[in-house]
């Protein structure tokens, strides 16, 4: 949600988002070390992120909202590329473990199969945030300028509205939810520096098959991801990410512009 955000409403190619989803996990892992509490590596992981997206973009992304995409996809790489090799610099390459908070720790009987109750509590947990980011985008103020500002940018400027200021919490928003994502999919899989790319490839996918700009499409298109990767790997797992870019393929060729996705903006 955070990278459709993003490359929807800004027109970024982000290709650090996930880079940035990374340094949310360690954000995360360095807070739960210290503070022995999931929540506030949850909060941390978000806010460290924030902050991080604001200044990346003050510093560089600002200049390349009018550039061609491929300035913004070198630009981007870039960036992910110093946030990597930084985690590395400071952390080194051993992966790293966050445990699941105690409440969470245990498994749950589902008479078909035992599973654990944390990835339950994460599916309840991101239901809550995209509800919320959901307020935010579509019934708020600031929602309303960010829609407008990127159909017709000189008209809201003339109204003597800040785009640019809005268009810096929107990359700020998209960035923390990298973050936020980052910390709790930590207990899930292994803290690393690299931990962000199969989720950055697999994020794309999933914004082409809902629609670039979309809310419901991240959300169907995740789902629809989701259930690819886990049926094929139930067959034999080396075709999973085959089967999610044939899913692809059959989406850009039937619908273009992506499930939930309008003309003009694929």
């Amino acid at each position: 949600m955070g990278l459709t955000v993003i490359f929807g409403a800004l027109g970024v190619v982000n290709f650090a988002h996930g880079a940035l989803y990374a340094v949310g996990a360690y954000a995360g892992f360095v807070t739960y070390e210290y503070t022995d509490s999931f929540v506030a590596a949850m909060a941390a992981g978000a806010i460290f992120v924030l902050i991080v997206g604001i200044v990346i973009e003050r510093g560089l992304i600002r200049l390349y909202y009018q550039r061609p995409p491929e300035d913004q996809i070198l630009v981007t790489f870039g960036i992910g590329i110093v946030l990597v090799e930084g985690l590395r610099a400071i952390f080194g390459g051993l992966n790293r473990n966050l445990p699941a908070p105690s409440w969470a720790a245990s498994i749950v009987n589902l008479h078909v199969t035992l599973y654990p109750i944390y990835r339950i509590d994460v599916l309840v947990i991101v239901a809550v945030v995209l509800a919320l980011l959901y307020v935010v985008l579509y019934r708020t103020r600031l929602g309303l300028i960010v829609r407008a500002g990127i159909e017709d940018q000189l008209m809201v400027n003339i109204l003597g509205i800040n785009v640019t200021r809005t268009f810096l919490t929107v990359f700020g928003l998209g960035a923390m939810a990298a973050g936020f994502a980052g910390v709790i999919n930590a207990p899930i899989v292994t803290v690393s520096p690299d931990m962000g790319a199969d989720v950055l490839v697999q994020s794309f996918v999933v914004i082409v098959i809902g629609g670039v700009g979309s809310f419901w499409g991240a959300v169907v298109g995740g789902l629809i991801a989701g259930e690819i990767l886990s049926l094929a790997a139930m067959i034999d797992p080396a075709y999973s990410d085959v089967m999610l870019f044939a899913a692809m393929a059959v989406v850009l060729i039937l619908r273009p512009q992506g499930l939930f996705g309008v003309q003009g903006r694929q």
